[in-house]
């Protein structure tokens, strides 16, 4: 009777809908059926026909997988739509361990094998593991298997029935925020097939959340996510649904064709009631959210993919803009996001290519005193055969952004010394310039980089300058204090870049201890057309010798603009004047080949 018993408690535990009158006759024939058949068979000895049968009327009624393994006859049989999802012959299947050795994850067989072979040892009679099964596409799917061994008359095991559920599906609600997860959304969309979808969508995303759980703990989380989502449900307007997305995000589906005016008014509510909760709470914690809209009918593709992912892409957008807002979606920003996007990935092909498309180039730096060739910054270049030559102003803020300026900046850094050790076989006093990114102070033990090319090479430490760009240094961290005394103690100089373009200049000097300041074009510029600025730069190069550094100009175009620089006294100068940005062969041809010649 332990079989029968089992079934039995599947058929009347198994939930059948409502509308499926048909699944609902079946389940009553097919339980009439059973009860008399096991009236007829005390013993119950149930064929694998039988158990096939149980299957096909069970399956259409969960979402998980029912099976039985015929252990003696080497019989698998599973629910029908498995052989949709997984990579298995059929519903129905021999030679099962040959099956299963193609179906499970590599990693995993031994780990099933070991739990099967204790089932057949007669160790246990329950089988429950967690591993991974591979789908159609040969993706790996993480499932949870449980079964019941059922034994025959002298003890063996005779079947394995159970149920497979996939433990790594999206969950259809949220049982914090009280809300239909994102599953529901996808099935709005996916029931509106009455024509072209009308309205907007609203996605909610929480400014600051991590803070809150960090500060008040994962339960205090919680709380306010529910919180929030009742803020919102008490905002929103009949024929308006509300869904949980990602983490602490919610989404706002309008369907009725209610137009971009009544979705800003909507967000307007939604922070009003947020305000209200947060008073209510004693401003025990205060919090913002931002919002991503879109109405439907700027979409072409109204699919639920597109529907994510743009007003994932609009609510990413009102918060980098400063938080606390909404965003409208737009076509002609999103193209540029793409195009954005395009670029990473051509630049990252290009890295893994071994640089293809990179260059370094070079532009020389005079000694005014000398008026000779004392030095060179080396400036990052890039082209693709689709995409031409990209500006720098474009290009480096992407790289910095997706943190491939850490492999480019290293390559970078290579060329210059290997240009550097090329030049000085004319030049014995040369120097070259290199420019960090704060991206590879902060994220790359870059310190460990420079001195390892730098010994490899064998050039003198002194020869190289790591030019920072004070723009970068606008937060204090003790990593950039740390990485500038490392390059002090073995003789790297240190140039702060755009000097005078920030705000703390002058803490700066102090942190970071400087050989050498360099003063950026936008600041020439305005000092060649205004006295003010003139002057003012005059006590700049007087300031900084006073403090024994050394001073470069940079964007000296024309000689009037020499003489005028000149006067003042820097000690070096670089721009146009003196050569663009060029390779290491035309440099070299251009400015190293007469060495002792005077260049102004």
């Amino acid at each position: 009777m332990i079989i029968y018993n089992l079934i039995k408690g599947h058929i009347d535990r198994t939930e059948f809908p409502v509308r499926n009158v048909q699944a609902g006759v079946k389940k009553r024939q097919f339980k009439t059926w059973f009860e008399g058949y096991a009236m007829e068979n005390s013993k119950l000895k149930i064929a694998t026909e039988q158990f096939v049968s149980l299957i096909e009327v069970l399956a259409p009624c969960m979402d998980d997988y029912l099976y039985i393994y015929d252990m003696q006859n080497d019989i698998y049989c599973i629910s029908p739509g498995a052989k949709e999802r997984f990579l298995i012959p059929g519903a129905q299947f021999n030679n099962v361990n040959e099956t299963l050795s193609k179906l499970v994850y590599p990693a995993d067989w031994p780990v099933l094998m070991e739990d099967l072979n204790q089932v057949q040892n007669n160790k246990k009679n329950f089988h429950n593991l967690e591993y991974r099964w591979l789908n159609r596409e040969g993706k790996a799917v993480w499932i949870n298997c449980r079964g019941q061994v059922i034994r025959d008359e002298e003890g063996n095991p005779e079947f394995l029935v159970g149920c497979i559920n996939e433990i790594g599906r999206r969950q259809k609600a949220d049982n914090i925020s009280g809300l239909r997860s994102e599953v529901g959304l996808f099935q709005e969309i996916k029931d509106k097939d009455e024509g072209r979808l009308k309205g907007f969508v609203l996605r909610i995303g929480i400014d600051g959340f991590k803070e809150i759980n960090e500060n008040h703990g994962m339960d205090y989380g919680d709380m306010i996510l529910q919180k929030t989502a009742q803020c919102i449900g008490a905002a929103i307007l009949p024929g308006q649904k509300l869904f949980r997305v990602v983490s602490d995000q919610f989404l706002v589906a309008d369907f009725t064709g209610r137009d971009l005016e009544e979705a800003k008014n909507l967000y307007i509510r939604i922070g009003r009631e947020l305000n209200r909760f947060i008073q209510n709470n004693l401003y025990e914690v205060f919090y913002t959210i931002s919002a991503g809209i879109m109405a439907l009918e700027d979409l072409t593709d109204q699919s639920y993919a597109d529907v994510m992912k743009l007003t994932e892409f609009s609510l990413n957008t009102a918060k980098e803009q400063g938080r606390n807002q909404y965003y409208i979606y737009n076509e002609e920003d999103y193209a540029t996001f793409c195009s954005r996007r395009r670029m990473v990935h051509i630049m990252r092909k290009s890295v893994n290519s071994k640089f293809e498309g990179f260059e370094a180039y070079f532009q020389p730096i005079v000694d005014i005193r000398s008026k000779r060739l004392c030095g060179a910054e080396t400036l990052l270049r890039f082209h693709n055969e689709e995409t031409g030559y990209i500006s720098p102003s474009e290009f480096i803020p992407l790289l910095e952004e997706s943190a491939l300026i850490i492999p480019v900046g290293v390559w970078a850094l290579e060329q210059a010394v290997k240009a550097c050790c090329e030049i000085r076989r004319s030049i014995p006093d040369f120097r070259i310039s290199v420019n960090l990114s704060y991206i590879q102070v902060l994220k790359s033990d870059i310190l460990a980089e420079i001195l390892e090319v730098v010994n490899r090479y064998k050039l003198e430490p002194g020869s190289l300058m790591v030019e920072l760009t004070e723009s970068g240094f606008l937060e204090d961290n003790p990593k950039f204090g740390r990485f500038c005394e490392g390059l002090k103690k073995k003789g790297v100089l240190l140039a702060l870049d755009d000097f005078g373009s920030g705000y703390s200049n002058f803490r700066y000097l102090s942190n970071l201890s400087p050989s050498t300041l360099k003063i950026d074009r936008t600041f020439t510029e305005k000092a060649m057309n205004n006295e003010y600025e003139y002057n003012l730069l005059r006590h700049m190069v007087d300031m900084t010798h006073n403090i024994d550094l050394k001073l470069c100009i940079e964007g000296v175009e024309t000689e009037e603009e020499l003489e005028k620089i000149r006067r003042i006294g820097p000690d070096y100068i670089q721009g146009y004047y003196f050569g663009k940005p060029c390779p290491l062969n035309s440099f070299m041809e251009s400015h190293v080949v007469l060495p002792g010649l005077s260049i102004m």
